[in-house]
């Protein structure tokens, strides 16, 4: 695995804390790479911890480094400037990625934590001063972090998780995304409690809201957010001593004037694909918080949120954000079960239809996502019911238009269902049925009445599609 990977420099839109950004860092570890065969001799591993060193500790034999040596510079916190210096330099930087690098391995993570790199580590922290060198201690650590045994360790080592924690008030992104990616693999693991706890102190929580709230660098926004949807989708004990917290300082809010900066960007005259995780990150994220008790209602009660998710559906171009047009789907399908009033603000909207018609294809791997899809065309369709016949016109053209998807569609449902449990199927049947009859409803009542409706340019009803349409609904019901 190369050590270089890709460059955050042009990303420089930086926030008001004057983050800096610094290229050029090993990746983590990819699963599949994790037991890689290798040749490096672990002598050569070893010799390399032992150049991460502080000029003050000094190693004592072949295998091992003196371990209350690391201690005792971490109890003072003091270092001289030819300390701080030797830490910084170029040579350290290029032994600590060679040793970041190294760690995608198993054998080697073991192997390093064996030999106190956990310890050196800590050592180096307390006594540095370089962003860069705190950016790549945290990514060795990050990397070990990767493995379970390793991870581990990581909490035996005293002091270490406190000074860990305590690189949340760096002001440089590329140690701020490093201490995120850390952050969020150590709370998914068996220890993620004692990550919790902490983390769980008012500044602490505070601190990682603001940097969710100003930073504009790209990387730092999706790994921040990602370690806010790490802890909403943790197990009770963590999201219980953390969450409760970030909701009352605003966690919500948060999130939505998030999702609107990247929809703004997105409706920009130049797309940056650079951009798409992180509005699949945002929205997951805010998905997370609308099966929350604590914030459910304030989100259900967000006509911006609303509106936010509707201008993603109505996207006439989805394929390059298609998996975060699906989560907008799913969402807006939660905020209606939740709250009857939002199916006014889009009783009328055809565009709307469409969209929703138009994302088939993309939810075709995703039962959950065609069935929110469903949902919501069946509540969609329940007010247009009851719309005047011009309306009536356009309603059907629109669905007749879409006849081939829809078709589509129920054919991919009825395969897709068959190889899934019966309880997800039959509620997917029960929601897609409501719709199917709504539309059969539609397609009848504008039958009856179609002579004494005007035609115009910008909405046709092709009634040969319609014919297609309401044999589908008649097959499928």
């Amino acid at each position: 695995m190369s050590i270089q990977s890709e460059s955050v420099a042009e990303q420089e839109e930086e926030e008001e804390i004057g983050f800096e950004q610094i290229a050029q860092n090993p990746p983590a570890p990819p699963d599949e790479l994790f037991d890689i065969s290798t040749t490096v001799d672990p002598s050569y591993v070893i010799s390399l911890i032992r150049k991460l060193l502080p000029p003050t500790l000094n190693p004592t034999n072949d295998n091992h480094l003196e371990e209350h040596k690391c201690h005792e510079i971490m109890d003072d916190g003091k270092s001289s400037d030819q300390e701080k210096h030797a830490v910084g330099n170029d040579s350290w930087e290029e032994y600590g990625c060679i040793l970041w690098d190294l760690a995608t391995s198993t054998t080697h993570a073991q192997l390093m934590v064996q030999n106190l790199v956990l310890e050196v580590i800590l050592a180096t922290l307390t006594v540095s001063q370089s962003p860069r060198v705190t950016e790549i201690s945290l990514g060795i650590i990050g990397n070990l972090a990767c493995h379970e045994v390793p991870r581990k360790h990581i909490v035996t080592v005293k002091g270490l998780i406190e000074i860990i924690v305590d690189q949340l008030f760096v002001d440089d992104s590329p140690c701020l995304c490093e201490e995120f990616r850390l952050l969020t693999l150590c709370l998914q693991g068996s220890e993620g409690i004692t990550w919790a706890h902490a983390l769980q102190p008012e500044n602490v929580l505070s601190r990682i809201l603001w940097i969710v709230e100003n930073t504009l660098n790209p990387q730092l926004i999706e790994k921040s957010v990602g370690f806010l949807l790490t802890i909403s989708e943790s197990e009770d004990e963590v999201r219980a001593l953390l969450l409760p917290h970030l909701v009352k300082s605003g966690l919500p809010v948060i999130l939505i004037n998030l999702l609107a900066f990247e929809i703004n960007k997105l409706e920009g005259d130049e797309r940056l694909p650079e951009r798409y995780s992180i509005l699949d990150t945002v929205l997951r994220a805010i998905e997370a918080l609308t099966v929350t008790d604590s914030c459910s209602q304030e989100l259900c009660s967000s006509k911006k949120l609303f509106n936010l998710l509707g201008t993603l559906i109505k996207l006439t171009d989805k394929i390059e954000v298609a998996s975060s047009c699906v989560t907008a789907a799913v969402l807006i399908a939660n905020l209606l079960s939740d709250s009857n009033d939002l199916i006014l603000e889009i009783s009328q909207d055809l565009v709307f239809l469409q969209g929703l018609l138009d994302m088939f294809p993309f939810a075709s791997d995703d039962l959950d996502a065609r069935n929110a899809l469903w949902d919501i065309i069946s509540r969609l369709l329940a007010q247009f019911q009851q719309a005047e016949m011009n309306s009536l016109y356009q309603i059907i053209s629109v669905l007749a238009s879409k006849s081939d998807l829809i078709e589509e569609e129920l054919l991919d449902n009825q395969l897709a269902s068959s190889n899934k449990d019966k309880t997800a199927s039959d509620r997917n049947l029960c929601v897609r049925t409501a719709a199917l009859k709504r539309i059969d409803c539609i397609a009848s009542q504008w039958l009856t009445l179609k002579d004494g409706v005007s035609h115009t340019n910008e909405y046709v009803v092709n009634e040969q599609d319609l014919d297609r349409l309401k044999d589908c609904c008649h097959k499928y019901i």
